[in-house]
């Protein structure tokens, strides 16, 4: 069947306001007359419909086959809208007038689109939505970063022989000493050496990294406040520890990810950016007609990691390539957008730096009013981060905006714009998604360090920086997953070439990876 014929059919339906299950696109375009079998499906549907379901154009369809209906559809057929077509160019003298043929040995129906509710399962752990308890007093800020070090700390001291700061303080000089602690600060000597203060709950100690070791190149990666253990051997006069090995939380290298028990998949996309004049509306469109064809049968999950719009005021003269200028009305024309991706997808998405929430990680999902404008669907909206298990298969979404903080401060060889999902390596081995505290990235103090990834995620899915790229870290599948904004002027003068109009799709039964081009 053309692509053609379901993505107009789409577009009629986006247009008066409904969503459609591909189930329905696909009979509705296979129907011998689709213009009068769409009007009888849309007089006939409930008035609180938004989505158009198979079981509404299965009905049309057996009234229409009807003997009492065939004069009626005969005439609708010859005089309905021609604004819905199957994408058949229109009959000269002589031709038939018959539509497309009806396709179903083969096509999206046979082919098993439909599928039964009962399979799927999605489960959210982690969202902080209205949960947020943080003042911004001193107190808020000491409780976070407790908690950040109980988490991680607990990931730790099974493998040193820990002891805090001050016990350490107390022992002789030669003794064999182990600490784990977050990481106060990181400089270098006169001599080359590096010197790494760490500090836990009841002070800080110093820790020497000499400049001949093996693991000195670990020093390179080091961020301040993230978690660390270090083991080595006190000076004579016990002020300072020579570091014999540095340990991070990381992902266990023997990690088995869990798979679905279905062949599966979900589309992972990011950095839609509706209202910039640079979002590329015809390949958002081109993606959601793959939808609804049969080599997207098998993806039944979007997973949104943010920036669904340009917003407002994020970066300067951004007013200057802005399409939509009202952040309410970029929210309502990205709703239109979203109707156009098949109703019976499951849609989970978490906001982003340019979105409408506070900037401070974690970010809560969108409010109420936010939420009603994006009805279409009626999708899952969390916060960022959110860990999302669809069907056994766990994914941990985050928008990404730490990674800007990891590619600088860290060697390109270890973290760069090129391959996104090596910085991302950087944060499951150090199992925050956020570890730096006072850089770029906002932290907003919390009781709870929301930030930490306490459980291993299967999957890794952040957006943010608008490339693409993908690859495993002790078996976790880290996806960035580019972008729909064509090169602003801002990235072109701080230089970033977007990799936009791609879709990853991901087999939740093998974890393998497919792009899909839309640009």
């Amino acid at each position: 069947m053309p692509l053609e014929a379901p993505a107009r059919i789409v577009s009629e339906l986006t247009s008066r306001g409904y969503n459609a299950e591909r189930e329905a696109v696909t009979r509705l375009a296979a129907a011998d007359h689709t213009d009068a079998t769409l009007e009888r499906v849309l007089e006939e549907l409930p008035e609180d419909a938004l989505v158009v379901r198979t079981e509404h154009v299965e009905a049309a369809l057996s009234a229409l086959e009807s003997p009492a209906s065939r004069p009626a559809a005969d005439a609708a057929a010859e005089t309905a809208d021609p604004s819905v077509s199957t994408g058949t160019p229109e009959p000269t003298a002589g031709e038939s007038v018959d539509a497309s043929p009806v396709e179903t040995e083969g096509s999206l129906t046979g082919a098993g689109r439909s599928v039964d509710p009962e399979l799927r399962s999605l489960e959210i752990v982690g969202d902080m939505t209205g949960e947020s308890t943080g003042t911004g007093e001193y107190e808020d800020f000491v409780s976070v970063f407790r908690d950040r070090l109980d988490k991680l700390g607990a990931k730790l001291r099974g493998r040193v022989n820990h002891r805090p700061a001050t016990a350490i303080e107390g022992m002789p000089g030669g003794s064999e000493v182990a600490m784990v602690g977050l990481v106060n600060d990181v400089r270098s000597t006169a001599s080359g050496h590096w010197l790494i203060e760490l500090e836990d709950a009841t002070g800080t100690f110093p820790w020497l990294v000499m400049k001949d070791r093996d693991y000195v190149d670990l020093v390179d990666e080091l961020l301040c406040d993230e978690a660390l253990a270090m083991e080595g051997t006190l000076a004579d006069d016990s002020g300072i520890a020579f570091v014999d090995s540095m340990y991070f939380p990381d992902v266990p290298r023997t990690y088995e990810p869990s798979t679905a028990d279905r062949h599966v998949q979900a589309a992972l996309i990011s950095d839609v950016h509706v209202g910039s004049e640079e979002f590329m509306a015809q390949a958002w469109n081109d993606f959601a007609d793959w939808l609804h064809t049969e080599e997207a049968q098998h993806v039944e999950y979007l997973l949104l990691a943010g920036d669904m719009v340009e917003g407002v005021g994020v970066y300067p003269d951004q007013d200057e390539e802005l399409e939509i200028v009202d952040i309410y009305e970029q929210y309502e024309a990205f709703n239109e957008y979203l109707k156009k991706v098949p109703g019976d997808i499951e849609i989970v998405m978490i906001p982003g730096n340019h979105d409408a929430v506070r900037l401070a990680e974690p970010q809560p999902g969108f409010d109420e009013e936010l939420r009603e404008i994006m009805s279409a669907h009626d999708p899952r909206i969390v916060s960022n981060p959110s860990t999302v298990t669809l069907e056994g298969v766990s994914v941990l979404m985050y928008h990404g905006v730490s990674l800007d903080e990891v590619i600088a401060e860290l060697p390109e060889e270890k973290a760069s714009y090129d391959d996104p999902h090596r910085a991302m390596y950087q944060l499951l081995k150090k199992r925050h998604v956020a570890p730096q505290f006072g850089g770029h990235t906002r932290l907003a103090p919390e009781e709870e360090d929301y930030l930490v990834i306490d459980e291993v995620p299967d999957i890794f899915h952040t957006g943010h920086v608008h490339k693409l790229g993908f690859g495993k870290y002790h078996n976790v599948l880290a996806i960035n997953s580019g972008c729909w904004q064509a090169q602003t002027d801002f990235q072109k003068s701080v230089n970033i070439d977007p990799d936009a109009g791609y879709a990853p799709i991901v087999d939740l039964d093998t974890l393998d990876v497919t792009v899909q081009k839309f640009s």
